[in-house]
Parts: structure tokens; sequence; C-alpha cells
């Protein structure tokens, strides 16, 4: 547990709070929390727990997030249960009980040395990995290795790795910086090692694979039989499903064509932001800039954008083309009847739904139209 006076609110790890009893009340996917690196990171839920100092329990509202420490003590609960914190005896107190931040039985595992295995050469201005092995073995598991700070080892560059210090070799990457092979013999410190407290899981993105996996879970109706078909079926066409919110694709079977005729170019000016929505307009605009959705152009067509939330919290980047639709000659296609379609499936046994990513922007425009879908931004997006 760690007491931060620089954490306005208390903390929770998500792993731990999925263990505990108490019931997780989860929030908005718009609810973030900075950290003292400047990093956004997700609230996942707040729940009322008992928090042990010392004798005594504390009840408290704390919040779940994906941090490194199990739990981080902020001012909110410091303040509320009027705790006293002296750095100078390492300790915090409340109601006259002295708690201990550091306790005496408590060694911390010093840094060890990673010693070469066997003599090699690294080529001048090269890069290799060197086979190495811990100096005092068995005084913890995980590390990082590090740069050492011998002289001898001037003008060689170590990558930080983690690395399993009860593997039989260390595999050290190490770079030489000189215009000279350097020579490493049989025993000569190449790393630092530094233990590592904890190690935290992170959410993944799910590969097809999984995705395929979780989706074949849950189709509890159906039979052994007819569970291989939908596998064998998922499989055959599984690169047509978006495993994460950046995987739009696109459909290169046809170009969309915005056929305006001789009309004008129609420019509109942006509409104002309100300014706690532009940092988040900022971040849509980046999002699609790096998976290549949009791009900067120039042009005389313009069209103003809106932000709309969605049911769930999370915002719609829209672009606000009415003006453009009224003077684009339209295509008509023959569509069915909705109604005829729902009476067509009330005769099928089974039944599914497949909502389309992003289908607006799944399509490719034409090139050479494509600057009549222009949105000028503020000046500070």
């Amino acid at each position: 547990m760690l007491v931060d006076t620089g954490a306005n609110v208390t903390l929770l790890r998500t792993d731990l709070a999925q263990k505990l009893k108490e019931q997780l009340i989860y929030t908005g996917p718009n609810i973030s929390l900075k950290t003292a690196t400047g990093e956004k990171t997700e609230i996942r839920g707040k729940l009322d727990a008992s928090i042990e100092c010392g004798s005594r329990k504390f009840h408290h509202r704390i919040y779940v997030a994906d941090v490194t420490d199990p739990c981080i003590l902020g001012l909110d609960f410091l303040k509320k249960f009027n705790f006293t914190v002296d750095l100078e005896k390492n300790e915090i107190r409340t109601g006259g009980e002295e708690i201990p931040l550091f306790s005496a039985s408590v060694q911390h595992s010093k840094s060890c040395s990673v010693l070469v295995k066997k003599r090699t050469i690294i080529p001048a201005r090269s890069e290799c990995l060197i086979q190495g092995i811990p100096e005092a073995p068995g005084q913890f598991r995980y590390a990082v290795t590090d740069f050492p700070s011998q002289v001898s080892q001037k003008g060689v560059l170590v990558a930080a790795t983690l690395v399993d210090l009860e593997m039989e070799v260390i595999p050290v990457r190490v770079l030489n910086l000189n215009n000279k092979p350097k020579i490493l013999d049989k025993g000569d410190v190449i790393a630092t090692c530094e233990p590592v407290v904890d190690i935290v899981a992170r959410p993944q993105e799910f590969s097809g694979a999984q995705n395929l996996q979780s989706t074949l879970e849950n189709l509890q109706i159906l039979n052994e039989e007819q569970r291989i078909a939908v596998r064998k079926l998922l499989n055959e066409f599984q690169d047509l499903f978006s495993i994460c919110d950046a995987d739009v694709g696109r459909c290169n079977m046809t170009q969309h064509r915005i056929n305006t005729g001789d009309h004008p170019p129609i420019k509109q000016y942006p509409r104002r932001l309100p300014l706690a929505r532009k940092e988040e307009a900022e971040h849509l605009v980046k999002e699609m800039v790096d998976n290549g959705i949009i791009e900067e152009s120039s042009g005389p067509w313009a069209s103003p954008i809106v932000l709309v939330k969605k049911k769930y919290g999370s915002t719609r980047f829209c672009v606000d083309y009415r003006k453009l639709n009224e003077i684009t000659k339209k295509d008509s296609y023959p569509l069915p009847r909705i109604d005829d379609t729902l009476e067509q499936n009330l005769k099928s046994a089974d039944s599914s739904m497949i909502q389309r990513l992003q289908g607006m922007i799944s399509k490719h425009i034409e090139v050479r139209l494509s600057r009549k879908c222009r949105c000028p931004l503020p000046k500070t997006l």
C-alpha cells in the first residue's frame, strides 16, 4: 500500500477490486484521472470498502483504475480521518496511534550485476545479444537490466529489458558506439539488474482468434454440430470482422462519387466548440489521422464538424453535410420494404444481427471529389 499525498483520491488496482466482495459501481467511460507523468488513466469504477491501517478499520469510497501499486491512499483518505504524516519518523498518526510507513522487518533487495558468460567480441558500431549470468542468483526473480557504471564499459550501451533471473542465460542487448571492436571477457560486468517490485497485467487488444473463441462461448443455444459449423464459417471469413475500434477496414470494390453538377463550391465556417470539448475533438482528429481515415487537404469546399454524445457516453465525430447533400444529384436504388424483410426473418429458426463498424467512413471516396468532404477545424486543433 502506498501513501501518496499528491494523489487527490484513493485508488485500488483493477485486478484486486475484482476479487473483493464489495459491489463495484461502474462509472462513465469519459471519466479519467491524470497521473503524475501527465498521462490519462481510465477510471474503471468505484466501491465502498474497509481499509485497515494499524489496529483500526476505516470505511471509505475508493476508485478502481489500472495503477501499478495495489492500493494508493490519497489525500481524501488522509484528510477525512485526520491522518498526520511525519516524514522525519517515517510514520503516519491518527487517533493517537503511530503507524510506521516502512516496516523494520522488510529487507529491500539490492541490485545485482550481470556477468558475461563467455568471451565476446562486439564489432565496431554494431549491436548484438550477449549471454549473461547473474552474479548473485536467488536474490529476486524478475528484474530490469540497466547500464552499469563501470568505466571499462564506456562507449557501450545496454538496452533496458525485463528478464527472468531463473533462466539459465540472461539475454543482454548491447550496442558498441566505438569505431573499434569491443572485447568483453568472461566474467566482465555488462549490466546491472534492478528488482521488479510488481508486474501488472494490462488489458490488451483481442486478437481475431481470441475474439472468435469468446463469441463461440456465448453461443450456448447451439449444439456441438452447430458450433463446428459456425466456427468453420467464422474462421473462413474472420478477416471481415473488426477486432478493435481502430480496425475500420475499407471497401475497395467501388468508389463513392459526389455529383454536384455545375454548382459552385459551398464553404461554411467552423462552428465554435466549448472549451471543454476542444481537447476531445483534438484527440478524435488525431486518432482518425493516425488510423488513416482522414488527411489534411485544401480546397474551396468546407462543412462544419459536430460532436454528438452517444448513449453510452462516448463521442461521435460528425460533419454537417446537409448543404452539400441538398445540391448532390442522388442515385435511386431499389431497396426492399423493411416490413417484408422482417416477415421473411420470422420464418427462420435462427437469426443474428451484424453491426457495421463506422460504415460511413469505410468506403473509399474518389480522389478528385474528396475535396468536397473537407471540414475546417478551429485553429487550436
